[in-house]
């Protein structure tokens, strides 16, 4: 069953009307025709059974049947250091899939990226779409919250009260990620800062400690920062039930 995302009201309607791009990915991409079944889902844990019901040349209808609703998921959100390149959005792709419910992008002290506002705005923009197409492609009916870029403690403090905030530091041994997760509770609301390709300063991982933030490692191999970032997504939905 093909899918396709479009953000919808609380009540659902009968019917949505598609128009400029998700109008060109319907019958363009997805190649549907009026009476073609498809899937929609709102990004908020809601997918419905759908069909084309009208072709016009500028607007699509589909018909909205039977909604299914996916139970609520932990909150585990991404804090990562700006990197360089591309590798923020192989971590916003793949962790999308591996179960991440928002990314906070953020720049740190050793970040080589510097964006001014109006580039941080048409990248944010560009993120969400990766992670609209990730949660497509993986069958999530949840789309993760992507942050406009922030300082990093900035971005800590704007966490949902009450979240557990770990921090991988290089420097830490003794506590490993998993038996932090585990210690947080099931259901509690997780965040994890990593650095970017020079890791965090000691005069951030210090900030952090005194915003409540616990240190933690994944171990004695030194990863990169997009590897380190989706290794430990891994562990946590391990440890969550959701993979392995």
């Amino acid at each position: 069953m093909v899918r396709l995302f479009a953000p919808l009201p609380e009540p659902a309607p009968a019917e949505v009307e598609l128009t400029g791009e998700r109008r060109h990915y319907l019958l363009h991409v997805l190649r549907l025709e009026e009476g073609d079944a498809l899937e929609v889902f709102d990004g908020k844990g809601r997918a419905f059974e759908a069909r084309v019901a009208h072709v016009t040349p500028d607007v699509v209808r589909v018909t909205l049947g039977t909604a299914r609703v996916a139970p609520p998921r932990r909150e585990v959100s991404i804090l990562q250091g700006l990197p360089k390149g591309d590798k923020l959005e192989l971590v916003l792709q793949k962790g999308t899939e591996l179960g991440a419910t928002a990314f906070h992008p953020v720049a740190t002290a050793r970040s080589v990226v510097k964006l001014e506002p109006k580039r941080a705005e048409e990248r944010t923009s560009r993120w969400t779409k990766i992670v609209e197409e990730a949660a497509r492609q993986c069958r999530r009916d949840d789309v993760p919250r992507v942050a406009t870029p922030a300082p990093l403690l900035d971005a800590a403090r704007s966490l949902t009260a009450g979240t557990v905030l770990l921090v991988l530091d290089e420097e830490e041994s003794a506590v490993p990620l998993g038996e932090a997760f585990r210690a947080a509770g099931a259901g509690t609301a997780v965040a994890l800062v990593i650095g970017p390709e020079g890791g965090l300063a000691r005069e951030e991982v210090d900030a952090l400690m005194a915003l409540g933030a616990r240190p933690v490692t994944l171990g004695k191999r030194i990863l990169r920062t997009e590897t380190a970032a989706l290794a430990a997504l891994a562990v946590m939905m391990h440890l969550d039930g959701e993979l392995g």
